[in-house]
């Protein structure tokens, strides 16, 4: 850490060089350092034990200071971008396994770094990558219905809504904070990140502003966004290529393939809209 932190502490100036006071600016490097540091617990108190600080400065800075977190994520895609020279965008989610019931969008939910069904919460983030390098440039927490008292399967039930929405101010989760697909919130991302981006106060490109101005990659994914059919046309739409994965039981057909309703004899229940031939099966490999 000694011979890399001038390195650290000029990048994390760039990075922090929104931020409007200059105390922010040194906790916000002290807390990056911090996570660099030995150590696999990466909490509040073991990073503050390593660094030799009060533990109060880092909870201060990251949990009561006010800053824009969404320009410092902009310029570290800016810097990604220049840095690396990323080929796509990855889309992916990652699952963080919880104990407790109060951690903001916490529940009962499959978790690929579980392998299974579990107690966790999701995040879901955007990567710039290379052949040689992946950057996080963007991320949201995934809250599921549970943590919505809009669309949460009791809705109707005033305890319930009561309780979830207890839930949401112990936990400080705004108000436009709301359930959203994955696929949604991938796609907001990217709106995001490729938006364009307004400069001095003027707009970028004549459109409305507010993005980040990256250039338009293509979208790498799994099946868990490649087999949603809105995913895939919404890319289509804002003009960005994809290589997705499908799951096995996907199926394909040509664009000129139209579903057809077979005659109905009256008797049971009415057939319903189909394609006339048997499900194409992708071929084996060689």
């Amino acid at each position: 850490m000694a011979q890399v932190r001038p390195r650290l502490e000029r990048f994390a100036a760039e990075m922090l060089g929104g931020l409007a006071r200059s105390d922010q600016r040194a906790k916000g490097e002290l807390y990056v350092r911090g996570l660099l540091l030995d150590g696999k617990r990466k909490s509040m108190q073991p990073m503050a034990a390593r660094l030799g600080v009060d533990h109060q400065q880092l909870q201060q800075f990251v949990s009561s200071s006010t800053w824009d977190y969404v320009e410092v994520r902009g310029r570290l895609a800016r810097w990604a971008q220049a840095f690396i020279a990323p080929r796509a965008f990855v889309v992916d989610d990652t699952g963080y396994p919880k104990d407790g019931v109060h951690s903001p969008g916490v529940a009962r939910m499959y978790s690929g770094s579980l392998g299974k069904v579990g107690n966790c919460q999701i995040g879901v983030s955007v990567h710039a990558v290379t052949d040689w390098a992946s950057v996080a440039i963007d991320w949201r927490l995934f809250l599921p219905k549970s943590w919505d008292d809009t669309a949460a399967e009791h809705a109707d039930d005033p305890e319930a809504v009561a309780e979830i929405r207890a839930r949401r101010a112990r936990s400080r989760i705004p108000d436009q904070a709301r359930h959203q697909e994955k696929w949604c919130q991938a796609l907001d991302m990217l709106d995001e990140i490729t938006g364009p981006q307004q400069i001095d106060g003027e707009q970028a490109g004549g459109e409305q502003a507010g993005g980040w101005g990256l250039d338009p990659l293509p979208v790498i994914g799994d099946a868990g966004y490649g087999d949603c059919s809105e995913f895939r046309l919404e890319l289509e739409r804002r003009g960005l290529s994809y290589v997705l994965a499908v799951k096995a039981t996907t199926s394909a057909y040509t664009a000129n393939a139209e579903p057809v309703t077979p005659p109905y004899s009256g008797r049971g229940r009415p057939p319903v809209p189909g394609y006339p031939t048997a499900r194409p099966r992708w071929p084996r490999s060689p």
